[in-house]
């Protein structure tokens, strides 16, 4: 019964894809009180934990970022026609992300995880990040290595598995637990 909210957007923002349209639209970000308005180059449609966002390029900075779709509002499709970047790859943009979070300017992390033997059950059948690679698997541990951003979704990601995981490394991210 949880549905996803903004999804009223998703074919106004797909046929301003797959046309090369620029949007505008009325945004809230969750940790900032005002409401701003944004004028972007939409890219592609992306969803994540039953949430839908768009990845554009704002064209206030030029960086490429990603915009919920349950807090966007006011959506304009407008006649201003955009070139796709031809050196922009979405795929690529969000190869070493988990989620939804991609920074621009940070370099992917090897992350080390061991998991408990019936946790590790449910990470080899449904991976983390298409980057896993299974180190052990034996009846004490899974160990698994992933290479990507330490985003804060990800973070939410290792600690929703409580006392089931233990982080071996990078020591950055030990600390941030």
């Amino acid at each position: 019964k949880r549905k996803p909210q903004g999804t009223e957007h998703l074919y106004g923002i797909l046929h301003a894809i797959k046309n090369q349209i620029q949007i505008k639209f009325v945004y809230q970000k969750y940790w900032e009180d005002e409401l701003t308005e944004r004028l972007v180059e939409p890219y592609a449609l992306k969803e994540f934990k039953n949430r839908w966002y768009v990845l554009s390029k704002d064209l206030v900075d030029n960086k490429i970022k990603s915009f919920a779709l349950d807090r966007l509002t006011d959506l304009e499709i407008l006649n201003k026609k955009f070139n796709f970047p031809k050196d922009f790859d979405v795929n690529e943009h969000y190869k070493y992300c988990f989620g939804i979070i991609s920074p621009n300017e940070h370099q992917p992390q090897e992350v080390i995880l061991s998991f408990d033997p019936f946790q590790g059950k449910y990470i080899k059948t449904l991976p983390l990040h298409e980057s896993q690679v299974i180190l052990k698997d034996h009846e004490e541990e899974l160990l698994i290595k992933l290479t990507l951003f330490l985003t804060h979704d990800f973070l939410m990601e290792i600690l929703s598995y409580g006392d089931n995981v233990k982080v071996i490394q990078p020591e950055s991210l030990i600390e941030d637990l």
